[in-house]
């Protein structure tokens, strides 16, 4: 089964990571199912609608009941909200949001950890710089997990071959700055950010930047793509996801950034615009 392009399953699916949904598909209200196909249909509309119907969503979802399926929608709404950028209030909303449907109904700890809605959290306040007044032991702890897994992404190391046959070692890059992101051919927000990946890669590479793009699929699939899409930028292969795992790396597009003495500067958690690779690429020193 392919992994998903979110960080945790749609809406669609996200009930079946909830240990209270007992693995029953939820059951939607008249009022929440409106809310449902919105978020279904985030993808389809146009950058500026979208942002404002991402805003009302979660203003919608605060207003229900305390119901089970509140925190499926508002987890949901928030898996879909970094896909690009949607302005900070916006994302302020979804975050609050979440919060909130958790401070009403608390999650069990799952056996690897933090519940998923709070790990989300912990992302959204971590790497998109959000605010959030929850005080809560699982949020607590997804925030050392995070900091545990940076501490990892810092120490990493790998050696990949891309589709002309080169072989990349990421510590030999020093001096560089590097962009390694995860990716795959099945992923749309992998696909709506790979042209903002190509251009700035041709504006910056005479200054030194090398994007890694490392995709866990076979040659057959990926460069077909690449080849149609004239993709510039090395792609690299990781059939047995051992990258993918020491990056600890659960949903896609995801892109680390590491500056010239192979620090670790800035990190997505989703699909970037070209502007919001900028300010990434800027921690580094590329301007």
């Amino acid at each position: 089964m392919k992994r998903s392009c979110l960080r945790l399953l749609s809406a669609i699916l996200l009930f079946a990571s909830f240990a209270f949904t007992q693995d029953k598909k939820p059951v939607w209200s008249p009022q929440e199912q409106p809310i449902v196909d919105g978020i279904h249909g985030l993808r389809a509309l146009p950058d500026d609608v979208r942002a404002k119907t991402t805003k009302d969503l979660a203003l919608k979802i605060r207003a229900l009941p305390i119901v089970p399926n509140k925190l499926l929608l508002a987890n949901g709404l928030a898996s879909r909200a970094t896909e690009g950028d949607f302005g900070r209030d916006t994302l302020q909303e979804v975050t609050t949001t979440l919060a909130e449907a958790l401070r009403e109904q608390p999650q069990p700890a799952g056996k690897d950890g933090p519940a998923g809605a709070y790990v989300e959290v912990a992302q959204l306040v971590r790497y998109e710089h959000m605010q959030t007044s929850l005080n809560d032991p699982q949020l607590t702890a997804a925030m050392a997990k995070l900091e545990a897994d940076d501490q990892k992404r810092q120490e990493a190391n790998f050696t990949l071959t891309d589709l002309q046959g080169r072989s990349w070692t990421l510590k030999d890059l020093r001096g560089k700055v590097v962009v390694v992101n995860f990716w795959a051919t099945w992923c749309p927000p992998c696909r709506k950010e790979m042209p903002d990946l190509d251009a700035l890669y041709q504006q910056f590479k005479d200054q030194g930047l090398v994007i890694l793009a490392i995709s866990d699929e076979e040659v057959a699939k990926v460069q077909p793509l690449i080849e149609q899409r004239k993709i510039s930028y090395p792609i690299l292969l990781d059939p047995g996801r051992k990258v993918n795992d020491l990056f600890d790396v659960e949903g896609i597009p995801k892109s680390f950034v590491y500056d010239r003495d192979g620090k670790l500067v800035a990190q997505s958690i989703d699909m970037r615009t070209r502007g919001q690779f900028l300010e990434m690429l800027g921690r580094a020193g590329l301007k």
